[in-house]
Formats: structure tokens, C-alpha cells, sequence
């Protein structure tokens, strides 16, 4: 079977998927990958299905495959190269055996995303193949690991590249009023609304700490409540008024007060906001976000009519494609020849 050969990786590496669905009664949250949207981009690249496992990468990871392989990478932007020439973003690139693709520091944003044709074919655990650390569930990646690669289902594949969609820079996020938001004043209310928030380095697949200027997010009288069901994208407000939005690794229950909760297409963008990114909330009903919401696989079939879009006429999204070292990668250099 076709390996990916793990020479040298930072902290926070994790083979990711969608998550394991339906196991809140049993006390394991969904996980999956911090951005799904990512997921979404990186299948339309390799003409997959978006169920398929990628790797997850937060700092610098060097690998190599044991055959040919179309890779794609997705999420938040990073210095990337092949044999130390470099690599376009949000794009398909072949990787055969005694290339070295390295991934560098971010440029912006905190998760990017390794997928491989076929994808990560680790052992399945209670439904996932994703690492759900906090559970126990698969491990963080280390030096010298091998992953297994599944077969790929497309065995005609080309370089593409995706126009570039910013989801890394904060800006408003969506929230619903919930259960909870009631105990929490008007004025304090209308004060959380108004607060422009920093995304703070505090930060893990559990949940983003917001920091702010000024007075604390208090319910009134400093209530003491019962712990019940919390979820990814709840907002947990702590003792001293310090708001946390709840990560896709986030405990499956909390007695925190909770002020809202983020509408689930908006979370991606708390998760990989870069650190010191200003973030502002904006209450919308259920209706309005049902209206918006889409599903998986309704992001995979955008990510397809985005690559469809662009393939049509590839020049007029150059612009679009990011530029690193100051040169601009040509989308369009056939790979079979590199």
C-alpha cells in the first residue's frame, strides 16, 4: 500500500475527517477536522469524496511518499515547497517517491491541510479515522511516522487550483441566541455584541480564548448552573466574564453559562482566525441561519463549481492565487514534467 513517510513534524500534527457523529449521549464530542471547509476544497481537488482523511498541520511538517501521488493543500496558507522549489496554495501538485514536500510556517491563519489522493487510510476508531485526542482516539503525529494511503478513486488526475477564499483575517461572525443568553443582562448583552474580540493565541481544537479590553461578560447575580449539553460553537463565558468559543474537540458537557453560539458554517473562521485577528458577533435568528447553512456536502459540490469556474478561464483567477517569495506560481505548469 502507498505510505506517507513523516520525516520531521511539529506539535499538533493529526490525521483529521469530519468527525465521529451521534456519540454525545455516550460523552465523545464530533472532532474532525478544525476547518471542514478545508476538507471540502481539498477533495474538489482530487475529485474525492470530502469523507476521506487528510492531515492536519499547525506547524512544520516534511514528507514523502512511497509512490506517486497527487497531494492537495488547503486551509490556512503556508510556505510550501517541493525539492525546495516552491508551491501554490489551495492547489493539486504530484508528489513522487525521493521528493521532499515541506510545509513552513503559516502565513496566516492556523490550520492547513495535507490531503492525498485515496486519502488517510489509518485504522478506523468507534467510526473515525480522525484523532480525537481529549478521547483517548488515535495520536498526534511524531517523527518518522507512516501513514497508510487508501487507493484513489480518480486515477486521471491533473494540476488545479482553487481561487483563493479568506476565512483567516476574524471579521463577523454569525451567532444564535441560545438556552442561556437570557441570564446574561441587556446591557451586557448589547455590550458583547458591540466588543470587538482578539483572537487570542490561546487556542487548541478544544476552543478559542477572545480577549477584550474592559469589564467581564457576567450573568446576572454570578449564577451557579447545572452542567448539561455543550457543543462546538457554543461561547462558554468562564467566572471572570472571559468569553471561550467551544472547538470541535470541546467536552461534551459544562456548566459554564453560555452567551450564544456560533453558526456552525462561521466556527471555521474562530478556529482559524489568526492570532491578534479582530472578531465581532452578530446575532441572527434561526431562520436566517438555517437559510445560509450549508451542508458538507453542499460546500464540496461550491468547491467543484469554484475549480469548474476557474478551469473555464484560468487566467482571470491568477490573481487571485497567492504569491510566494514574491513569484507568482503558474496554475497551469503541467506537473507530469517537474
Amino acid at each position: 500500500m502507498t505510505g506517507l513517510i513523516l520525516h520531521r513534524t511539529g506539535p499538533g500534527t493529526s490525521v483529521q475527517d469530519l468527525g465521529r457523529a451521534g456519540y454525545l449521549a455516550q460523552g465523545l464530542s464530533r472532532g474532525g477536522a478544525a476547518d471542514p471547509i478545508a476538507l471540502a476544497e481539498g477533495a474538489a481537488l482530487l475529485n474525492q469524496s470530502p469523507t476521506l482523511a487528510a492531515l492536519e498541520v499547525i506547524s512544520s511538517v516534511e514528507v514523502e511518499v512511497t509512490a506517486p501521488i497527487w497531494i492537495a493543500l488547503t486551509g490556512a496558507p503556508k510556505k510550501a515547497s517541493r525539492n525546495g522549489q516552491p508551491l501554490a496554495w489551495n492547489a493539486s501538485h504530484l508528489l513522487v517517491p525521493g521528493e521532499r514536500l515541506h510545509l513552513g510556517p503559516a502565513t496566516a491563519g492556523s490550520y492547513a491541510y495535507l490531503h492525498v489522493a485515496g486519502g488517510i487510510a489509518t485504522p478506523q476508531l468507534v467510526g473515525g479515522r480522525g484523532a480525537h485526542l481529549t478521547a483517548g482516539l488515535g495520536a498526534a503525529i511524531v517523527d518518522g511516522a507512516r501513514l497508510p494511503i487508501g487507493p484513489a478513486t480518480e486515477p486521471a488526475l491533473n494540476a488545479r487550483a482553487l481561487p483563493f477564499e479568506d476565512r483567516f483575517g476574524g471579521g463577523e461572525i454569525r451567532m444564535l441566541a441560545g438556552p442561556q443568553t437570557s441570564l446574561f443582562p441587556p446591557d451586557v448583552f448589547e455590550r458583547f455584541l458591540a466588543t470587538s474580540f482578539t483572537r487570542t493565541a490561546w487556542a487548541n481544537r478544544q476552543g478559542v480564548k477572545l480577549g477584550h479590553t474592559g469589564e467581564g461578560f457576567r450573568p446576572a447575580e454570578g449564577l451557579n448552573l447545572i452542567s448539561e449539553v455543550i457543543v462546538p460553537g457554543d461561547i462558554q463565558v468562564t467566572g471572570d466574564g472571559t468569553p471561550y468559543v467551544l472547538g470541535p474537540e470541546c467536552q461534551t458537557i459544562g456548566g459554564y453559562p453560555r452567551i450564544g453560539t456560533v453558526a456552525p458554517e462561521d466556527l471555521p473562521r474562530v478556529m482559524q482566525a489568526t492570532p491578534g485577528a479582530q472578531l465581532r458577533f452578530r446575532l441572527v435568528t434561526l431562520d436566517e441561519a438555517l437559510a445560509s447553512h450549508r451542508a458538507i456536502e453542499q460546500l464540496h459540490a461550491a468547491a467543484q463549481q469554484r475549480l469548474l469556474a476557474q478551469e473555464r478561464d484560468p487566467y482571470s483567477a491568477l490573481m487571485a492565487h497567492n504569491l510566494i517569495s514574491g513569484v507568482a506560481i503558474d496554475i497551469l505548469e503541467n506537473e507530469d514534467g517537474a
